[in-house]
């Protein structure tokens, strides 16, 4: 299955800091694909965060919660007033489902147009 990201054999990660990877064999390498453009692997600060959640309340976003709120609150005021509805997933295919199916019942069409 992992043939489609490697010509050889496929790598195996063990470990992983900033932007980038390393392999069992100690070997770095860029990650360039796994959404961590941002903070990087490892981030001091986020896992301090995570960290602080998680000894709070470890679930995810099905449940109600006054931090999902106030995130929300957060969010949409950064964003124009039309923006004002949050939607919490927790994958992007999570995402673009949800996308998909809004977009199916606002307008009312099933079909579809993908690019590669």
């Amino acid at each position: 299955s992992c043939k489609i990201f490697f010509d050889k054999d496929p790598l195996k990660i063990v470990r992983a800091q900033g932007q980038y990877m390393f392999d069992e064999k100690g070997e770095k390498y860029l990650d360039c694909i796994n959404n961590v453009a941002h903070v990087g692997h490892s981030h001091p600060h986020v896992i301090k965060a995570a960290t602080k959640q998680m000894e709070l309340l470890n679930t995810n976003s099905r449940f109600l919660h006054d931090n999902l709120v106030q995130y929300a609150q957060r969010l949409a005021a950064t964003l124009p007033e039309k923006l004002s509805v949050c939607y919490f997933v927790n994958s992007g295919s999570e995402a673009n489902d949800l996308a998909l199916r809004l977009s199916r019942q606002y307008r009312g069409h099933q079909d579809v147009i993908t690019l590669e």
